[in-house]
């Protein structure tokens, strides 16, 4: 965690959960809340990659990350696996519904069950694991949730008509939700993050062409990091941010609106 930026006193012992902590955005969004002293459960099917993050995290002095093996698409399972983290760290306060996967696919080639797979690990399970923890954070009368959309909705994209609709009924849950647990103290708002270079961008779509029509896009050229859209949901999870709910947050260098 980088000195001059903020710590949230808030955010000290809270336990998170986050989908899709293993890798990417999500593994940023577990090292910087551990780092804010927060007790962080995380799940991915990826069981390497997060025992590897939970180490590098404790090496760093930070409160250990709790690590759970789980495929966000099985529903039941999902389910079960937030009950136990937060019979381990206590009720989930904030959650992060980060998993997803934008592989690209060309229109013609969609078949049903490639559409009902696809919303499973964008969609559905950022509704269920709201429905799972919002119970313990209405009777709390606080809690943060926090859904990952994407830009990609809004631009000009191609070979991503799944991800795009999926992440586009993302920002209708937020809304939706947000008024329904609005009234008990619950805020959820929803995080467009643009195109952000984690390792998996990087190695499989940055060629020079896509990264020159970027620069373009944005309004600042610099390229956009993890730790970017991190400081964000940070402050989503905070106090900081009592009085925000039921908004889109973008996290773009300014492509969406230049």
């Amino acid at each position: 965690m980088t000195s001059e930026y903020a710590t949230y006193p808030s955010l000290r012992d809270t336990v998170v959960l986050i989908s899709g902590g293993a890798s990417g955005i999500g593994a940023e969004f577990v090292a910087q809340f551990a780092a804010q002293g927060a007790r962080v459960g995380f799940v991915d099917v990826a069981v390497d990659a997060g025992e590897k993050l939970v180490a590098a995290v404790a090496e760093r002095g930070h409160p250990r990350p709790l690590f759970r093996e789980c495929d966000i698409r099985d529903l039941d399972a999902y389910r079960r696996v937030i009950g136990e983290i937060a019979d381990e760290l206590g009720d989930v306060q904030v959650l992060v519904n980060n998993a997803g996967s934008d592989t690209r696919h060309p229109v013609g080639d969609i078949e049903p069950s490639y559409w009902d797979e696809r919303m499973r690990v964008n969609l559905d399970h950022q509704f269920f694991a709201a429905q799972a923890v919002a119970p313990a954070m209405r009777a709390a009368g606080r809690g943060s949730i926090i859904n990952m959309g994407s830009i990609s909705a809004h631009v000009d994209l191609l070979d991503l008509t799944v991800y795009m609709t999926a992440k586009a009924g993302i920002e209708g849950l937020t809304r939706s939700l947000s008024r329904e647990f609005g009234p008990d103290g619950v805020r959820v708002n929803c995080v467009l993050p643009g195109w952000i270079m984690t390792p998996r961008q990087v190695e499989n779509w940055l060629t020079p062409e896509a990264d020159a029509h970027r620069t373009a896009a944005q309004a600042v050229p610099q390229r956009l990091e993890p730790a970017d859209v991190a400081r964000l949901v940070l402050w989503l999870a905070a106090d900081d941010s009592r009085s925000c709910t039921g908004q889109h947050w973008v996290v773009d260098g300014g492509w969406m609106h230049s």
